[in-house]
């Protein structure tokens, strides 16, 4: 098991799978749900931000957003994006549990199934750089397939799929002493093999809700859907809505 697994992983094929994954129409949708709940032209926070897509869509509608991710090749894809475009979008590279604003931002989110890329003490580092982040009673929104309880009740050892001319097949291993799912992914393209593991900390609801409000949030939605269904356990995405705490409460806090 490799708890920095994300360092070197998001280059090359790999991060050309995840371009060809997601739709502009999937991008759109999200940013919808991000915009009515973090509110319209606002300073927001995208981390891990990947190659910039919801920054971007985000920016185009008027938000001022700043994205951080590992992967240098994003980093620079995302940034050249904004530039292109004349948006007020920026980005730069640095790792999420090691976030380095304080009251900056209006809302935050971490879309892409990042959640769970990291053990629990590096996790509760990134919820506590988030809530520092952000300005008092500000937002932040997460998005993971990788929740328990929607996650391993349908988890299959061995999938296979062909995304335009990569054929990318995984096999996954639940690790139930460290609850982590270990994945293996084989990448084929243009007669090139190549192979790559992940692995992903399996939370519960529960334990995501407790990180969150040790982190000085309240937890106000759990969704399993954009449109605002609320969370079962038969849903395949996990969409949780908190809120940091008022200006006073903070006040409060730095007294103790």
């Amino acid at each position: 098991m490799n708890p920095h697994w994300y360092e070197d992983f998001f280059h090359g094929v790999a991060n050309d799978l995840w371009r060809k994954c997601v739709s502009a129409e999937q991008t759109r949708a999200e940013a919808d749900f991000l915009e009515k709940t973090l509110g319209p032209k606002t300073r927001l926070l995208d981390v891990p931000c990947g190659n910039g897509r919801h920054a971007l869509e985000l920016a185009r509608r008027g938000c001022r957003v700043t994205g951080l991710d590992i992967s240098k090749e994003f980093v620079e894809e995302a940034s050249g994006g904004a530039k292109a475009e004349g948006l007020p979008a920026d980005f730069i590279c640095g790792n999420m549990k090691a976030l380095p604003w304080q009251a900056e931002f209006d809302g935050a989110f971490c879309f892409g199934n990042a959640f769970g890329y990291l053990e629990f003490a590096d996790m509760m580092a990134f919820v506590t750089g988030v809530a520092r982040a952000l300005r008092p009673g500000g937002r932040f929104v997460i998005e993971t397939g990788s929740v328990a309880e929607a996650i391993l009740p349908t988890l299959k050892g061995r999938e296979w799929y062909q995304i335009d001319d990569i054929l990318f097949a995984i096999e996954n291993r639940y690790l139930a002493d460290v609850s982590c799912l270990e994945t293996e992914a084989t990448f084929v393209r243009n007669g090139q093999t190549e192979k790559r593991t992940w692995w992903h900390w399996v939370y519960t609801v529960g334990e995501i809700r407790r990180m969150l409000t040790a982190a000085g949030f309240a937890v106000e939605h759990l969704y399993g859907s954009l449109d605002g269904q609320p969370f079962r356990a038969s849903n395949q995405c996990l969409f949780v809505v908190a809120r940091g705490p008022a200006a006073e409460k903070i006040a409060v806090g730095n007294r103790l």
